[in-house]
């Protein structure tokens, strides 16, 4: 709150140096909070007077830490990067002002220790979010994104709010630990009720198919410290609500609980890859890329929840670490990617793929930035992503053996989904970072474009030195996670994996060691260049040619190929999943018919889900509100009789 006021208060020419150093201020102290957390430290905290009729209740212990530490490091680098970003117009005193405050929720939704507090913070949150979001709301797309956002968010509101009442009711307490302690004794229809719910509502917020329409809407139009504030921070907040809840609190539950959720985190996994694949706008294309890797984390998860209730609690224990260490390294890559975005239309005023190229000579920290970010969201070794995924591969491997027949079913079909996102997301990355950073400018934007300013490239700097350090050495979060695994039902009484120079895992046979993968490909780098230049002094002069172009003449921008085109073969064995609108339109000479004069080809690609789940939704309700206006007549008479009508209703449901 005192660094909301202090940006308020700052003059203009002062505002961003003090909205990012109130920024920076209130991560800080999240990462300072959440390692006493995870050190156990914190003494539970109680305020009688600040909520109405129950209070605020705050606690910590090694899963809230864990997530304050992850969300407030975000927040440093963020800060950092607008002190930067704003200096140069793109951010107004509103957005500003509200950034410090979306934080500081951001890091009270984990400290809740109580329903009305958890769902008090929650909203607050969901609200200073949209604030972010409408931030340029002159534009209609960012309007447009305000509706999808807000809506979304308080139906995943209500879907989490109904649950907790249900749990808290028949629990007949709202405090966490007293739910925790009742939920053995709930029915298991309760139980279950009380998981489906709070999953919709969470996964609502993790961008979880189908509840995930808000997600590639608003995480594009926000501005960039926003952007990546909303998909490394917000949406972990979703995956920490389902830990909370239904993984601590309602759990260990039945079989069905985890293949449920692995089921709802394989589909957004495949969904979310295939539109990051063939989207061409950049923002877009992360955000699509973030509702993936959310689906991994579901997967993972899903995962740990079927092993634990299946009996084999050392692979469970893997996927649960998997889990973690995905959303760690999730949160490092995804706030580097955004905020290479977000430079990137600093420079040049575009989002569009097909419109860059050429920015590595021009952008040349940028491009390094993204280019770090990209190997992390492709999940292959040396990025911060490849951990986490194969931590996941080797736990649905490993579970096969000992897991039963439904488990030997599943998890060679969860195998399959994994290996087919990261194959697509590597695509997508190299779509991305290839089109829009290498070859020549497509546009007069990007061939004017040039290298952000030092606050932005030191922001971007911290996140690829995060990512830098998770991917070679993924022992820095063996302390955290001995502390945190214990805490969740997969981890509690197991060996657990350890994460040091080899990765071991107790109880099963794989093994891997990061820093050795990262040794062999500088050794072969350096000696693949060493060779270079010993062959280079050997040989004679080199002698200079024009190229031959095939009778062409010299090559242009056009030649090359865009995101559209490159995108074009996985767009055609995805069609019947992609469904594009494709409009073909053939223009023949007057004078002679049967020649043609020009042909205009026109492919858009829409959510599918959007268009096929929502849009009917969205048409059935305009049409019920227009039957409901005939209702309003302005009549006095007619509105009293509604409200008899209502007061009998409500008497003889309660009779």
């Amino acid at each position: 709150m005192l660094a909301c006021l202090a940006v308020l208060a700052a003059p203009s020419r002062a505002l961003p140096s003090v909205a990012g150093a109130g920024a920076g201020v209130v991560g800080a102290v999240g990462v300072v909070y959440g390692v006493a957390a995870i050190s156990g430290g914190l003494a539970p905290v109680s305020v009688g007077w600040l909520v109405p009729l129950a209070g605020l209740r705050l606690a910590a212990d090694a899963t809230s830490g864990l997530f304050m530490v992850v969300t407030g490091a975000v927040g440093v680098v963020v800060g950092i990067y607008t002190a930067g970003y704003a200096a140069h117009g793109h951010m107004g005193r509103t957005p500003l002002s509200v950034l410090p405050l979306f934080l500081a929720c951001m890091l009270g939704v984990p400290l809740a220790d109580s329903v009305t507090t958890f769902l008090f913070l929650w909203e607050l949150m969901a609200l200073s979010s949209l604030l972010l979001v409408l931030a340029e709301a002159r534009r209609r797309e960012v309007r447009d994104a305000g509706v999808w956002c807000a809506a979304m968010t308080h139906l995943g509101f209500v879907a989490v709010l109904v649950g907790l009442v249900v749990f808290a009711a028949a629990a007949g307490a709202e405090g966490f630990p007293e739910l925790s302690a009742s939920a053995a004794s709930l029915s298991p229809a309760t139980r279950s009720a009380v998981f489906l719910l709070t999953v919709a509502g969470f996964g609502s917020k993790a961008g979880l198919v189908p509840l995930h329409a808000w997600l590639p809407r608003a995480h594009p139009e926000a501005p960039g410290p926003v952007s990546a504030l909303m998909s490394a921070a917000m949406v972990n907040l979703g995956i920490y609500g389902i830990l909370r809840v239904d993984v601590t609190l309602l759990g260990p539950g039945p079989r069905w609980w985890g293949l449920a959720l692995l089921a709802a985190g394989a589909v957004t996994a495949v969904y979310g890859v295939l539109q990051a694949a063939v989207a061409t706008d950049l923002k877009r294309l992360l955000a699509y890329s973030t509702s993936e890797n959310m689906g991994l984390i579901c997967v993972a998860l899903g995962t740990a929840m079927l092993l634990t209730a299946s009996g084999i609690p050392a692979v469970a224990a893997v996927a649960m670490t998997a889990a973690l260490v995905h959303l760690v390294g999730h949160a490092a890559f995804k706030s580097l990617g955004f905020l290479a975005a977000g430079a990137v239309a600093a420079a040049t005023g575009l989002r569009d793929l097909d419109a860059f190229g050429g920015l590595a000579p021009r952008m040349p920290t940028t491009t390094a930035a993204f280019g770090i970010a990209a190997l992390g969201a492709s999940g292959l070794p040396l990025g911060c992503g490849f951990v986490g995924e194969w931590l996941l591969l080797q736990s649905l491997v490993h579970a096969l053996p000992a897991g039963g027949t439904m488990v030997a079913l599943v998890m060679p079909l969860t195998v399959g989904v994994v290996a087919l996102t990261t194959g697509l997301g590597t695509a997508a990355m190299v779509k991305a970072f290839g089109v829009g950073f290498l070859a020549r400018p497509r546009s007069a934007e990007a061939e004017r474009a040039s290298e952000v300013g030092r606050a932005m490239a030191v922001g971007m700097g911290l996140a690829a030195l995060a990512c830098g350090v998770l991917a070679v050495a993924p022992a820095v979060l063996a302390p955290a996670l001995s502390r945190v695994l214990p805490e969740l039902p997969a981890g509690a009484g197991t060996p657990q994996p350890r994460l040091g120079a080899l990765l071991r895992l107790p109880g099963v046979g794989g093994s891997m060691s990061p820093a050795l993968l990262a040794l062999g490909v500088a050794a072969g780098v350096l000696l693949a260049f060493g060779a270079t230049q010993w062959r280079a002094r050997r040989r004679p002069a080199p002698r200079t040619a024009e190229l031959w172009a095939c009778g062409g003449g010299a090559l242009t921008a056009r030649m090359q190929y865009t995101a559209t085109s490159f995108a074009e073969p996985l767009q055609r064995v995805f069609d019947g999943v992609l469904r594009p609108d494709v409009e073909l339109a053939v223009t023949h000479y007057s004078q002679a018919p049967y020649l043609v004069a020009k042909v205009t080809y026109r492919s858009r690609l829409r959510d599918t889900v959007e268009t096929s789940l929502y849009t009917p939704v969205i048409r059935a309700v305009a049409a019920a509100a227009r039957i409901a206006r005939r209702a309003h007549m302005g009549s006095i008479h007619a509105y009293l009789a509604y409200g008899a009508a209502g007061l009998i209703v409500a008497l003889l449901v309660a009779r």
